[in-house]
């Protein structure tokens, strides 16, 4: 089946958010949306996510499901705000609890702050099924950029977050907490071995060099034959340097300490302050 996918593009993140229709009948699923967030201001805004809403309801859709492919670390989840405009069930892989536990300590949330990913309403293993009205979902559980990265493989098409990235910008870092260039490795030739007439639909994109628009979709085909990090079958010791000794030149993302804080809980804010303030907490030193 080849479902309908609308791709909503946010410049000031560079994220990619996606609605993905059942053809034959009006239920979809969200996945990866963005709550604008102003980190100067610590300011939100909901105008991309409004873009969405409009787009759901001007188009008679019944919202399904609202999906994570993983903890971004940079742009804040809009999947709360979304579910309450227009329901839906907010998923994640279920190694989401991995992620809690290590950045739990790094926020110093103490014992308020459940580990056990109850914030949302499915956590996926790999393998799982679901479904969008009568199109079937399945879950590949792609771990090395963070612990918990998911690739939704729906019908002939695979939303991979940020495991890939367009052929001609290669593959995700694995610098972060958990992350690993061996297992990002694994990871990918898990996406590789679908059909290559699989449509990829990737999380981010940023013009690679040489290229002067914006892109989000290609193919299994186009990423094994083009991807500049893992095509023409590169072997694993070579992609692990290759991966290792770029991510060593990258700094941060500039929104990774909000977004983790928040996309950790589902896209919900810290409780509020007893003045009734909500805080974000700006750890020192510690990434």
């Amino acid at each position: 089946m080849k479902p309908d996918v609308t791709a909503f593009f946010d410049e000031a993140t560079n994220t990619v958010s996606y609605v993905v229709r059942d053809p034959s009948g009006s239920a979809c699923a969200i996945i990866d949306s963005v709550l604008d967030f102003d980190n100067a201001a610590a300011r939100t805004d909901t105008s991309s996510a409004d873009k969405i809403i409009e787009f759901v309801r001007s188009n008679g859709l019944s919202t399904e499901w609202i999906l994570e492919s993983h903890v971004h670390a940079d742009h804040l989840s809009a999947a709360p705000y979304l579910q309450e405009k227009l329901g839906g069930k907010i998923g994640i892989g279920a190694n989401i609890t991995t992620v809690q536990e290590t950045f739990g300590k790094v926020f110093n949330e103490g014992t308020e702050f459940q580990r056990d990913g109850s914030q949302f309403d499915k956590l996926f293993e790999d393998g799982d099924s679901f479904h969008i009205g009568q199109m079937r979902g399945d879950v590949l559980h792609t771990p090395g950029h963070t612990p918990a990265c998911l690739t939704y493989v729906i019908g002939d098409a695979a939303f991979v977050g940020d495991t890939l990235f367009m052929p001609d910008f290669g593959t995700a870092r694995c610098d972060f907490p958990g992350g690993s260039s061996e297992t990002l490795y694994n990871s990918i030739q898990k996406i590789l071995a679908l059909p290559d007439e699989t449509r990829i639909f990737v999380g981010h994109d940023y013009k690679a060099q040489g290229r002067d628009h914006y892109a989000w979709e290609t193919t299994v085909g186009e990423q094994k034959e083009l991807n500049i990090h893992i095509g023409h079958g590169r072997k694993l010791e070579d992609f692990r340097k290759l991966r290792d000794d770029r991510d060593a030149t990258l700094g941060m993302p500039r929104l990774i300490l909000p977004s983790i804080q928040v996309n950790m809980r589902a896209g919900n804010m810290p409780e509020p302050e007893p003045n009734g303030d909500i805080m974000l907490k700006l750890p020192l030193n510690k990434l």
